[in-house]
């Protein structure tokens, strides 16, 4: 099965993390216990290296020396999203207690949720009001919410501000600004997107279709991927192709590809996800000071954000739920979050995390703010592997000249329908 997860380069820290660190674990409380033996030890099992790590830990420390009868048992899951699934799978099948608390991509709350392996988060009367919502959604499931929203992420639509004054709204303006430029300098690429057969094409997608007033399932949850919004979606994507204003290399491009091809100044625009505001604004990036990101353009539809990013979610078998939930509304606070922020970049998923000192030290945080505004999240379903599978074949076969976006459309049509039936696989 595949579960990629959107990308988690968290390589620029807005502050020294040593000293914000020391600031969030007080004065000696640790891990370990300083303040004495813990009554409780709940499991925390998340992603993340580095900053990130080092971000989990400090909020750890910091809840431990507020909850000193709590110990947390940080478990290291697998960088790769595909290794981390499965280990998650394992535990939870198997019916164990731990671990207690799961970090979660955003399409996975609702496949555990039909499972039972998570518990809804309901009885804990969560207030849910400053969050983003679009984040709030991929972690309902039948009426219930099982997820709390950690750091949030969203794919946007980068472009050089020196080349192009405004932002397009329409996709004949970002075709036109980047002709535009590209007939300045030829060697120029016009719009650098993620089209190797994997999820974030199936993004890059979701995010022209919806700019074309497509969708992947209607409000009744029925597929409709051979809509005429979403031929005409792909038929732009496979033209920007085909016209040069994207180079072939694209069909094999993933988020690394496009970062490199921007940050380098060789594309005017670009799709790819917040982590690429920090690295495009660092000294020495070749686009400094000339970037912006906004949300992808509109044809008869609205502006859409794919939704990435991580929610918190708790073993339905834990022995200690009243403490599991504790850390999760300690973790998803608007302080935790902002010092989250600091230390690695993580977005926060509540509006009110998004300080004057968060801003003045990371001002690109202000401009993501009006693409999160847009976050759209994938079809909440656990159904959704599949039926990401199916999106990949299509624009697979439709890039590398197979079949035409129609052809690809409906035959991802008619294998959806069969899932979603029950008669699929």
């Amino acid at each position: 099965m595949n579960m990629p997860r959107q990308v988690r380069r968290r390589t620029v820290a807005v502050m020294s993390s040593t000293a914000l660190l020391l600031t969030l674990a007080g004065c000696g409380s640790s891990a370990t216990g300083a303040s004495g033996p813990h009554n409780v030890t709940i499991v925390f099992a998340t992603q993340g290296l580095g900053t990130e790590a080092q971000a989990t830990q400090a909020a750890v420390n910091a809840f431990e020396k507020l909850h000193p009868h709590i110990h947390v048992q940080i478990e290291t899951l697998s960088a790769s999203s595909n290794d981390a699934y499965q280990t998650l799978i394992t535990d939870l099948t198997s019916g164990s207690g731990t671990p207690d608390v799961i970090t979660a991509d955003v399409i996975w709350p609702a496949t555990f949720a039909a499972a039972k392996w998570i518990m809804p988060l309901n009885q804990f009367h969560p207030n849910t009001s400053t969050f983003y919502q679009g984040m709030v959604k991929s972690g309902e499931y039948h009426g219930k919410l099982y997820a709390m929203p950690w750091f949030i992420n969203v794919e946007g639509l980068y472009y050089r501000t020196d080349l192009v004054k405004t932002p397009p709204k329409t996709f004949a303006q970002l075709t036109a600004d980047a002709r535009a430029a590209m007939k300045k300098n030829p060697k120029l690429i016009g719009l650098a997107f993620e089209g190797n057969k994997y999820e974030g094409a199936v993004t890059v997608f979701q995010d022209i279709s919806g700019g074309f007033g497509g969708s992947f399932l209607n409000a009744q949850g029925k597929p409709v991927l051979n809509s005429p919004q979403n031929i005409k979606a792909l038929t732009w994507l496979d033209n920007a192709i085909k016209t040069g204003l994207s180079p072939t290399a694209v069909t094999g491009w993933e988020e690394g590809n496009v970062q490199q091809a921007f940050l380098s100044g060789d594309a005017v625009f670009a799709t790819n996800w917040p982590y690429l505001y920090p690295l495009a604004e660092a000294s020495g990036s070749a686009v400094k000071n000339e970037v912006a990101f906004v949300p992808t353009p509109i044809d008869g539809g609205q502006p859409t954000a794919s939704l990435g990013g991580d929610d918190l979610v708790i073993n339905k078998n834990t022995k200690y739920p009243k403490q599991a939930w504790e850390l999760v509304k300690y973790l998803t606070s608007a302080k935790t979050m902002t010092a989250r922020a600091l230390i690695s970049g993580d977005p926060p998923a509540r509006t009110d995390a998004y300080t004057p000192s968060l801003l003045a030290k990371a001002p690109w945080f202000k401009q993501e703010e009006v693409v999160y505004a847009d976050a759209t999240p994938r079809p909440v379903t656990p159904l959704y592997p599949q039926i990401s599978a199916q999106i990949q074949e299509a624009l697979s076969a439709t890039y590398s000249g197979q079949e035409t976006p129609t052809q690809a459309l409906n035959q991802a049509q008619k294998a959806v329908e069969a899932i979603v039936s029950g008669h699929g696989s």
